[in-house]
């Protein structure tokens, strides 16, 4: 096993010390899942082919030659290229999983087996290896054998269509939160894996797909239909089961309010010098509301309109009612909060300068995620990854 990388100024190990992943993954859900184990300490290697990873090419913007998309979700990883249709390259990439604790691949399914990577003959070489697959619809039924892109995904899960305004057509959510969420999935399958190889010594393979990520994160809403029968529909900004609980415009731009019981109603009521409303039996309750929805939002957004954001802001947190300003990426980046919660953080990298990245949500106490390295260049580490395990570079 090589060994684990020493965290600048500080003699705790991280939680993931010590832990190998060899990371054969490429776009969002695999980097961003094994992103988020190097964040915890981990020393993951970045397998690359010639051409690099897609979204180094998905811009603009870019900042030099590297992409914002590549830079999101790459940090402290080593990169090393290897042409895996290349048979040295495979012996390479065998002798890599032989000495890591844990893989990630998102290949077309039969992709690894074809080159001798898949889960089955890495085990026989090491034991303890847990092996994460990520595909778009799972290995085994009917659609195994098809790609997954977030937006498609986004169609066939059902998001789409109960995304964007009751008389408008599907909308997709404005980041790919499919593979996000998959990504997410797949570091807590790895954690638990890892934890039960520890009791056992034995490794096992994990089968993480985007529509299974995407199905429980409906929620509320799945649960909704799977009640009562119902076909969810689009609501815009509007919550299928709380009423109110949307974005009404201002006289300056536009808030969120979230009541979420009763008491907040009736206060919301005294904040709209509409304490009627409180006592209207159409609305007293939450349920009552959902069921007068059309009722009542417009006589919320009349009100919403004669005052500021600002005025609202400050009179809502008085009296307790939970709202919130809606932000452009600009205003919620450069929020005195995310800098209070030390979200934005510049990285150095050789040839870019500094680069600001989105920090790890992660707030452990004794021992907190770092960033350690740049987003790496394309095979900036191939040397000297072949070196730790004896190799030259002839791949």
């Amino acid at each position: 096993m090589l060994p684990p990388l020493q965290q600048p100024g500080s003699t705790a190990p991280q939680p993931l010390s010590g832990i190998r992943v060899l990371d054969m993954s490429r776009v969002l859900a695999g980097p961003y899942c094994t992103m988020m184990l190097d964040d915890l300490g981990a020393d993951v290697i970045k397998v690359e082919s010639p051409e690099g990873d897609d979204t180094r090419r998905w811009g603009p913007p870019y900042m030099g030659s590297e992409s914002a998309y590549y830079l999101s979700c790459n940090r402290n990883k080593r990169s090393i290229v290897l042409d895996l249709a290349m048979e040295a390259a495979r012996e390479v990439a065998l002798e890599l999983a032989r000495r890591s604790d844990v893989v990630v691949e998102n290949f077309r399914i039969g992709t690894m087996e074809r080159w001798g990577l898949g889960y089955a003959q890495l085990a026989e070489v090491n034991s303890g290896l847990v092996y994460c697959s990520i595909s778009g619809y799972g290995r085994t039924g009917p659609l195994a054998n098809l790609p997954g892109y977030d937006s498609a995904l986004q169609g066939f899960g059902g998001v789409m269509s109960i995304t964007g305004e009751a008389d408008g057509p599907p909308e997709k959510v404005g980041v790919a939160i499919v593979g996000l969420t998959a990504g997410m999935f797949a570091l807590s399958a790895i954690l638990a894996a890892l934890r039960v190889r520890d009791l056992t010594g034995i490794g096992q393979s994990i089968d993480l797909s985007l529509l299974d990520s995407h199905l429980v994160w409906l929620a509320n809403v799945g649960s909704n239909y799977l009640v009562s029968g119902d076909i969810p529909t689009r609501l815009g900004n509007s919550h299928p089961n709380i009423v109110p609980y949307q974005a009404f415009a201002t006289q300056d731009g536009w808030i969120i309010l979230a009541v979420g019981n009763d008491r907040q109603w009736s206060h919301l009521c005294d904040a709209l010098a509409r304490p009627d409303l409180a006592i209207d039996s159409r609305f007293t309750t939450n349920p009552a509301r959902v069921e007068h929805r059309a009722e009542l939002v417009p006589i919320i957004e009349t009100a919403f309109r004669k005052r500021t954001t600002g005025d609202w802001l400050a009179l809502l947190e008085e009296i307790g009612v939970p709202a919130s300003p809606v932000n452009s990426v600009a205003q919620a980046l450069n929020h005195p909060q995310v800098a209070a919660r030390q979200m934005v953080e510049e990285v150095a990298h050789p040839a870019l300068g500094f680069v600001k990245m989105v920090s790890s949500p992660l707030k452990l106490s004794a021992t907190p995620p770092t960033i350690r390295r740049h987003p790496p260049m394309l095979g900036e580490h191939t040397r000297e990854i072949l070196e730790e395990i004896g190799l030259k570079r002839n791949t």
